[in-house]
């Protein structure tokens, strides 16, 4: 058998490992309780064992699995504290860290990308990687002129890879119902396999990552660091040093959480008006405090081009609910292919719907937490509820797919990180169709 198939089985023997991990442990815990033991004891222990686990897993086997837990861990924020609290750790540190490609590897996709005198172009470079992503880790560097570089290497065979954990993955969504009840994954594996192909190829990043770079090269707030070179699987880019978000969220103070929340909505409400471009991947890794206050953030694998900016009828949509106006919220909602032609709903009852959501840009300021988001979360989520029952009549036109992905997913890194902003006068600077039109 060659290296390859090898691995690819392996690679399958781990992921079905999953499930069944899941079963066996759940049935000790069946007899652990038989036996007397506590069931909230015995649940603890399972819901840890199987963190543990998800990260081994997940954490080796990078590619699609490791993206699906990054993507998953701004979600938690949602969960109940006694289920999220014991996969907190194991899937921040998916956003963060996986075991290490040999330097032996990282030398031959240097060489097949930048040339076997890659070497030359670097005064030094650190074989031990600094950071590692879903399909690819980080090394610093010292450039040829002096300047300290961030190098991104993609691992051999991340395409593949990436594409079979995603399908298999998408078989597997009992064991992460187990770990995010009530969230649908399969919607969320569907468009990560639909952007596969512009993340396995650096140039698009690279072309995407100066975008922004230029178009916040004199921003006092926010700091994009500029491409150096690269091809399809190597990446240079100016080095950033800073607090990534994961750790302000672990252990941050009250200012740095409410600075790193307002710099990161004003980041996501900016980017189309600046940039034509929304950063699609929110989750606390990519971003990091700077020591002079600004927001770096990093990784533009993913993005939504957006030439002409937010669409303005997210705008109109928020501030007329805000008003009260529920027949015109109702009549855009159904333009825009929210609410299909076919469907009939009271408008009041939409409105109704609707109007808590807003809740963080209908005042002057707002702290996000996990108690809101939780609320929030069964409010539209329990089946039983009348919101969850409209909700399921309602529709995500493919235009907005990815715009409410990666909104829901900064609503989580907010929640994680508790800050109080002002995100009213950010949506009302930045987004089309929020401010009230001039009389």
């Amino acid at each position: 058998m060659s290296d390859i198939p090898r691995r690819a089985v392996t690679r399958s023997a781990k992921l079905a490992a999953l499930p069944l991990g899941v079963a066996g442990r759940a049935t000790i815990g069946f007899g652990k309780r038989i036996g007397g033991r506590p069931a909230e004891i015995v649940a603890a222990e399972l819901q840890a064992r199987t963190a543990e686990q998800l990260f081994q897993v997940l954490g080796q086997l990078k590619g699609g699995a490791m993206k699906l837990g990054q993507a998953l861990s701004v979600f938690e924020a949602a969960l109940p504290e006694e289920v999220a609290a014991p996969y907190r750790a194991a899937l921040t540190k998916l956003q963060e860290a996986a075991p290490p490609l040999p330097a032996a590897a990282v030398h031959k996709v240097l060489a097949a990308e930048l040339g076997a005198d890659w070497r030359s172009r670097f005064q030094a470079f650190n074989d031990v990687p600094a950071a590692a992503a879903s399909i690819g880790q980080v090394h610093r560097a010292t450039w040829s002129d002096g300047r300290e570089v961030a190098v991104k290497i993609q691992y051999p065979g991340a395409g593949p890879a990436l594409l079979s954990d995603l399908r298999q993955l998408s078989r597997l969504a009992r064991v992460f119902a187990a770990m995010t009840p009530g969230l649908d994954i399969k919607p969320l594996l569907a468009e990560l396999q639909v952007r596969v192909t512009e993340e396995l190829d650096y140039r698009l990043e690279a072309a995407s990552q100066e975008t922004f770079a230029q178009a916040y090269d004199d921003d006092a707030e926010i700091r994009v660091p500029h491409v150096i070179t690269g091809g399809e699987r190597v990446l240079v880019t100016e080095w950033m040093d800073g607090t990534p978000l994961s750790a302000i969220i672990r252990e941050g103070t009250a200012e740095q959480r409410d600075r790193a929340s307002l710099l990161l909505a004003r980041f996501l409400f900016s980017g189309p008006v600046l940039a034509g471009l929304l950063h699609a991947d929110p989750h606390p890794g990519n971003f990091r405090l700077l020591p002079d206050g600004r927001l770096g953030v990093i990784d533009f694998g993913a993005v939504n081009r957006l030439p002409d900016g937010a669409p303005e009828p997210i705008g109109v949509i928020a501030r007329l609910a805000l008003a009260g106006d529920a027949d015109a919220v109702l009549a855009l909602l159904r333009a825009e292919g929210f609410v299909k032609p076919t469907i009939n709903v009271d408008a009041h009852a939409v409105l109704d719907y609707v109007r808590p959501l807003l809740e963080p840009i209908a005042g002057p300021t707002f702290r996000f937490s996990r108690a809101w988001l939780r609320a929030e979360a069964l409010r539209v989520g329990d089946p039983r509820a009348p919101a969850a029952q409209l909700g399921r009549q309602m529709n995500l036109p493919p235009a907005y797919l990815l715009i409410h992905r990666v909104t829901l997913g900064t609503i989580g890194v907010l929640c994680q990180l508790g800050g109080e902003a002002p995100y009213r006068a950010e949506m009302e600077r930045w987004q089309p169709g929020f401010a009230a039109p001039r009389a």
